[in-house]
């Protein structure tokens, strides 16, 4: 499989190559993680200044943020994560 163990950032500065070829650029980025474990406020500085590396963006143009699911599901039990990411593509 092509994509097996490849960093996220190198799968996002692909997706942003083809946006490109087609004439779209990114405006900006609101993700939000669902996860018990770790806690990953410490870390969203560093997160966002590695995706505006790769996607041209600044870093204020750039949100993360986390939530817990309240120990419920699957998430609760600490048995995966759930990731959401919304971009404004543009012409």
């Amino acid at each position: 499989m092509r994509w097996k163990g490849v960093s996220s950032l190198v799968l996002l500065e692909e997706c942003v190559r083809l946006i490109s070829e087609k004439g779209w650029s990114l405006g900006n980025i609101d993700a939000m993680l669902v996860l018990e474990a770790p806690k990953i406020k410490p870390y969203i500085p560093a997160m966002r200044k590695n995706i505006a590396a790769v996607t041209g963006l600044e870093e204020e143009d750039i949100s993360i943020k986390a939530t817990t699911n309240e120990t419920m599901g699957f998430i609760g039990r600490q048995e995966g994560v759930v990731a959401y990411a919304v971009c404004l593509i543009q012409k």
